[in-house]
């Protein structure tokens, strides 16, 4: 009982509204649905009895209680706090169940249980369950009108490693177009070399021989011959 006020307390207006008409689903459920007819062997007289949702079980009334247990438990889970993904949200989800609930019991007008030869009559539980479908689906409307739409998903992408990196083929670069200087970087540019004298060939070798510092003739003698 105590979480379950909690879970009341802790619920905006919008979603009260959808808890209480989800749970009065349920509990109409338990009301008068149908009215029969049968015939008394022994006095031969007629007499009439009324049954409720679960006197005569069928794909509908089986979808009903689903879809009002399936209301109640998502507000209770998103009341204490557990986060799970519904599309559209939860108020499109709810208006979406009230309205399937609201045409399965529609249409349960038109198959009704069997009568066994004697007409069966449509009881106030019936209509009060009409009524709860309808409210739910007006709070699920007013769900989706106060719920902020939920962020999309992204899928978390491990970077590479620098493992990765440092085997990582660098991309081509393409051709230069015509007429277009193509600019090196600076890592790929050649070292620039000094420039060479005009006197001196590509090997750094003089071209010329150097001249003779000092020619001595042969009529010149040395200072010692003296």
């Amino acid at each position: 009982m105590t979480r379950l006020t909690h879970a009341w307390r802790a619920m905006e207006s919008e979603r009260r509204l959808a808890a209480v008409a989800a749970l009065a689903l349920l509990v109409t459920m338990f009301f008068p649905w149908y009215g029969l007819q049968s015939l008394n062997p022994k006095t031969k007289a007629i007499y009439s009895h009324s049954i409720n949702a679960f006197g005569d079980v069928s794909f509908v009334e089986a979808a009903v209680f689903l879809v009002a247990a399936g209301v109640i438990a998502m507000l209770l889970a998103r009341t204490e706090g557990h986060e799970f993904h519904l599309p559209g949200g939860d108020g499109t989800v709810t208006m979406i169940a009230g309205g399937w609930a609201g045409l399965l019991i529609f249409y349960r007008v038109f198959d009704r249980p069997a009568g066994n030869g004697y007409p069966v009559g449509i009881e106030w539980g019936f209509f009060l369950a009409f009524v709860a479908t309808g409210v739910l689906f007006y709070a699920g409307w007013r769900m989706r009108a106060a719920e902020r739409p939920e962020p999309p998903r992204t899928r978390s992408r491990r970077g590479p490693s620098q493992r990765e990196r440092d085997t990582e083929i660098p991309p081509r670069r393409p051709p230069p177009e015509p007429g277009v200087t193509a600019v090196l970087p600076s890592s790929a540019r050649p070292a620039r070399s000094a420039p060479v004298p005009a006197d001196r060939g590509a090997s750094g070798r003089p071209r010329h021989p150097p001249p003779p510092g000092e020619q001595m003739s042969f009529e010149d003698r040395p200072a010692d011959a003296e």
